[in-house]
């Protein structure tokens, strides 16, 4: 259920998909091909880091620390929804070389290149239902421009940079 990321990279990095229904920057399937939600997201981001903020100071007083949970109702959503997560951060991360210019997507058999411009620019689905994608998975990839929403690629079990 991992999906490792080599190749013309700085870092060889390893991506979880199954702890990130608990990452804040996971976006609902229903809302990913929203224009609406860029604005949405430059929002949250300064609600959630404000959060963050009061949370820590608020933890910082209380002796020993509270370990903050996620509530009954937050845990019955994200059981309920289906997510994507945004690839950006973890290309990023993995600091692509100047020359990479493409990627290699392990899909079952199959290996599928596309520009690295465009992996940038995709979504990872990683749950249904609030679940892994057993199956087919451990993620599909859906281009953010929706081009794919109705066939993504599926299977996608390592990415490869070139």
């Amino acid at each position: 259920m991992i999906v490792p990321i080599s190749g013309n990279v700085t870092y060889s990095i390893t991506l979880d998909p199954t702890v990130w229904i608990f990452d804040d920057r996971k976006v609902l399937l229903e809302e990913a091909f929203n224009k609406k939600q860029e604005i949405q997201e430059d929002d949250n981001e300064l609600e959630r880091a404000s959060k963050r903020w009061d949370r820590e100071v608020y933890q910082q007083n209380i002796k020993p620390p509270v370990n903050a949970s996620i509530k009954k109702f937050e845990r019955e959503k994200i059981l309920a929804n289906s997510y994507v997560m945004p690839l950006e951060d973890f290309i990023a991360n993995a600091e692509a070389k100047q020359s990479a210019e493409s990627a290699i997507l392990l899909a079952g058999d199959k290996e599928i290149k596309i520009s690295l411009d465009a992996l940038k620019d995709s979504y990872f689905l990683f749950a249904v239902d609030g679940k892994p994608l057993k199956e087919d998975g451990p993620v599909h990839l859906y281009f953010k421009d929706g081009s794919n929403r109705e066939d993504p690629i599926k299977h996608i079990s390592k990415i490869v940079i070139e």
